[in-house]
């Protein structure tokens, strides 16, 4: 195994025992329940809970009570593609991984059900519903080795069938980038959604460049151009509007979201977030 990637696993493991430990993921509990008792109505009771099969056949009214299931289901889906290299490798992807690492080990250590779901332009990166050790190693392993450089991923496709996919309403994490518009409306409906956005410090504060070769990561073609000061501040000027509308967007859906650069832990903003 790469002894880079085993290291980031066994930090991760670590920040979440001494650091995540004792912090709830999500605002939900749980979508089902068991069954606690049956007991006789008391004045000021909900009569939704009544049990009418009981009650008529004992002639008064009975309530059933229900313990709340807090077992959630925790899906982390990644959105990934050649947009996760920047300047000279592909911190971004490497990022993701320990964010992902951190989300799935806190989901085991809460007792949760773990679904880890990567989506690049080859291949679908699944692992089944599992509170399963091997499969979380082995979904991270997926993420953190898979190349991505010259690959594009249709966002809009990708979360219709995620929406298809995921029958159970769960507490969504989904990874990436966020440097295309990505409509998540359509998983709020069922879902609680956390957006997670990756990126290198230098893609929203670049430097004066001067003559230089710019390569796509998508597409793998060249350009050749000058990036000085004007360049600069037009790229500032259309970064900081996508992104204002993105966040008016996660805003209007009740979507939370964190940012992370590739030079920061992510340990401490996912701490604030669960806060």
């Amino acid at each position: 195994m790469n002894h880079s990637f085993r290291v980031l696993q066994l930090k991760a493991r670590h920040q979440v025992h001494t650091l995540l430990s004792g912090n709830r993921l999500s605002k939900l509990y749980g979508e089902g329940y068991d069954f606690a008792e049956l007991r006789e109505y008391q004045t000021g009771d909900d009569i939704r809970k009544i049990n009418w099969t009981i009650t008529a056949k004992l002639g008064k009214p009975y309530i059933k009570e229900l313990h709340a299931n807090r077992e959630l289901s925790v899906v982390v889906a990644a959105l990934m593609d050649g947009s996760l290299y920047f300047g000279q490798d592909n911190a971004k992807q490497r990022r993701l991984t320990e964010t992902a690492a951190l989300l799935s080990y806190a989901a085991q250590y809460n007792g949760d059900l773990f679904t880890g779901i990567g989506y690049t332009p080859k291949e679908l990166l699944l692992t089944p519903p599992t509170k399963q050790h091997f499969h979380v190693e082995h979904f991270l392993e997926r993420l953190y080795f898979t190349p991505l450089l010259g690959t594009a991923l249709d966002e809009k496709e990708q979360v219709k069938d995620l929406f298809s996919r995921l029958h159970r309403p769960s507490l969504l994490f989904i990874l990436g980038d966020f440097l295309e518009e990505v409509d998540l409306s359509l998983l709020t409906q069922k879902h609680e959604v956390i957006v997670v956005i990756i990126r290198h410090r230098e893609e929203e504060y670049p430097k004066k460049l001067g003559e230089i070769t710019l390569n796509n990561p998508k597409n793998m073609t060249r350009r050749k151009t000058y990036f000085g000061r004007r360049s600069m501040v037009r790229y500032a000027a259309k970064r900081e509007k996508h992104d204002r509308k993105m966040a008016a967007h996660f805003a209007r859906h009740g979507i939370r979201s964190v940012k992370i650069f590739t030079d920061e832990a992510p340990i401490e903003k996912l701490q604030n977030l669960f806060r």
